[in-house]
């Protein structure tokens, strides 16, 4: 302590000892002395006291002259009257007192200011606490960390991606092993990119190879790097990696990877110092700046891999990509079979006859499909699940739930059946088309006022021009059959007519089935990889001599089919109405009553 110091600090014991002294001399001067009531007695009747104040409990008052004592003011505690008479005869020194309150009236004030104030600095504490810890751990990971016993996921509980778990076998014997998986020299892969639609299991794999390793296993998705904090997200992925380095060997797992690695400027003019282009190139740092023989493997999933940045999916960052596709007939009964296993069956279901009818379908559909018939089973109050469950299931999932509140006037119905009958006999008329397995006039899902389902036999993944034809003879049976029946159209084939325009496009433009314009592409595919309902932005490149060509081509397709299918209807005119007539009444053609159909128009076709 310096002699600075040393001056101010005597200074204010001075000046302490100062406000003390005056404080003192203050008391003494204003002191006011408590005296017996007897006491105060004897001094009036000598006449010493000069004024007092009275109270309902005290007396105050102030003498002539200081007495002996020192002192001139005085209070005294009142007694009442006639027992100090009695008092005064005996000679007895008396007083009063009162009970102290003033405790209890402090304490009635400050006792609910202090909880309220200790309730008040609680709340600001904590809420003080956590804008502190979250403010330290912005830059901090929001991995959730797995270890073996809490994924309990195996490969055991994936299926119908079987080459998938293949590919990831070697990085599994790597994790277990990687002194001697590497003792050729090769090296495992640094980051693994697992490819497909949503749905498909990308999710469940990457835990499935974590808990078959037995690794701590960091999951997070690609969004949680980004905040409105400049550089946040590269500090996440620092700390991130840093983690994954302490916990050696583990599997570092990016679930929707395309809303980190978004390609830089491809989407508009952004800036060289944007948030999320800081969080990819950190996030290529540090897959530059690893070595796999840590034991540290990135794993990625992305159902948009189009719009991935090229310098991430290079070789040296993700080596690897593993597509998980769609499951086949075979994918998806072993999914089916994984499934199925919590729900109790009746004998009738066939896990085969499922997966033929669901051709399509992700994992993720055929568990929700099995949810399905297991809630319509116990809305029935039955004691298992039936394959008309399972039919039920499909069809309120592929068409949507049926709306049996909603009526059509009279007319409206008879459009109705008539328009889904002529999808459904020209589908039985066309050789080699998906089976026709119900039809409904009862409305579904948001606008369907009748519905045919159509279920293919098999997986097909080749269409050639002739079934393309039949398709869109098939989708222009509803309005065939309104023309030959109505002699005029209604506004209910307005899908179909979209729907068959774009197939027509597509031989034109596509897959060069246009005579006329011959074996020449137009047109890239309209729509982003694994997203078929997303549409890009289309460039013409081509002259408007051969878009006028096109439109051509195009129409003479739509008319092509349009004729064939009236062609078909007008064969089978009395079949139509008959049929109509039944549908209307019973509002549903099951298979039974279809194979008839398919049936009759087959004997008339023959006749011919």
């Amino acid at each position: 302590m310096d002699k600075k110091e040393q001056i101010n600090f005597w200074y204010v014991i001075a000046a302490v000892l100062g406000v003390l002294f005056l404080q003192n001399l203050y008391t003494q001067y204003t002191q006011v002395e408590p005296i017996p009531y007897s006491r105060f007695q004897h001094l009036l009747e000598q006449g010493q006291i000069e004024k007092i104040s009275i109270t309902d409990q005290h007396i105050y008052g102030s003498l002539k002259s200081r007495h002996a004592d020192d002192f001139k003011e005085f209070v005294t505690t009142r007694v009442e009257p006639e027992f100090a008479e009695e008092l005064e005869k005996y000679h007895v020194e008396y007083s009063g007192i009162v009970k102290s309150t003033w405790l209890r009236d402090i304490l009635s004030w400050l006792l609910p200011m202090a909880i309220f104030i200790g309730i008040w600095l609680f709340i600001i504490r904590r809420m003080s606490g956590r804008v502190s810890e979250g403010m330290m751990s912005i830059g901090k990971s929001r991995a959730k960390v797995f270890v073996e016993k809490e994924t309990k996921v195996t490969f055991a509980d994936v299926a119908g991606v079987d080459e998938a778990k293949e590919e990831l076998i070697e990085i599994i014997n790597f994790l277990k092993d990687p002194a001697s998986y590497g003792r050729l020299g090769g090296r495992a892969p640094k980051g693994i990119l697992l490819v497909g639609p949503p749905g498909t299991g990308k999710t469940l794999l990457a835990r499935a190879v974590a808990g078959e390793a037995g690794v701590s296993f960091f999951s997070i998705s690609g969004s949680e790097f980004v905040e409105m904090f400049v550089g946040v997200g590269a500090a996440r992925v620092r700390d991130l990696f840093e983690q994954a380095r302490q916990m050696a060997p583990a599997i570092i797992f990016i679930d929707e990877l395309d809303a980190l690695g978004r390609a830089r400027g491809a989407y508009g003019l952004a800036s060289g110092h944007d948030e999320k282009e800081q969080t990819l190139n950190q996030l290529l740092a540090e897959l530059d700046g690893f070595d796999p023989a840590s034991g540290i493997v990135l794993l990625g999933a992305t159902n948009r891999p189009e719009i991935l940045d090229p310098a991430l999916l290079r070789a040296g960052r993700f080596d690897r990509q593993v597509l998980v596709d769609r499951p086949d007939k075979h994918g998806r009964e072993q999914i089916l079979a994984v499934h199925i296993k919590k729900v109790s069956l009746d004998t009738d279901v066939q896990i085969e006859q499922v997966a033929a009818l669901t051709p399509g379908f992700t994992g993720a559909d055929l568990a929700n499909l099995i949810n399905e018939a297991a809630l319509l089973a116990t809305r029935r109050s039955a004691v298992s699940v039936t394959m008309d469950d399972f039919n039920n299931a499909i069809e309120r999932i592929v068409a949507g739930l049926e709306k049996r509140n909603r009526l059509l006037n009279p007319g409206e119905r008879r459009v109705v059946a008539f328009h889904e009958l002529g999808h459904a006999m020209v589908a039985l008329a066309l050789p080699g088309t998906d089976e026709v397995h119900k039809i409904s006039i009862i409305p579904r899902g948001i606008g369907a006022l009748g519905y045919t389902i159509q279920r293919p036999t098999e997986d097909r993944f080749l269409m050639t021009k002739a079934e393309l034809q039949n398709k869109m003879s098939i989708l222009l049976g509803g309005r065939a059959a309104e023309q030959i029946v109505f002699k005029e159209v209604s506004t209910g084939a307005a899908d179909d007519l979209a729907r068959a325009t774009d197939i027509a496009r597509a031989m034109v433009l596509r897959y060069g089935m246009s005579d006329v314009l011959g074996h020449v592409t137009y047109e890239r595919e309209q729509s982003a990889f694994l997203q078929p309902n997303t549409p890009l932005p289309q460039t013409r490149n081509y002259s408007e001599e051969t878009a006028n060509r096109v439109d051509a081509a195009v129409h003479e397709l739509i008319e092509h089919a349009l004729v064939r299918a009236v062609n078909i209807l007008q064969t089978n005119r009395a079949l139509l109405d008959q049929t109509a007539e039944e549908l209307l009444k019973t509002e549903t053609l099951n298979q039974p009553e279809i194979a008839k159909v398919k049936q009759k128009i087959k004997a008339i076709k023959n006749a011919d």
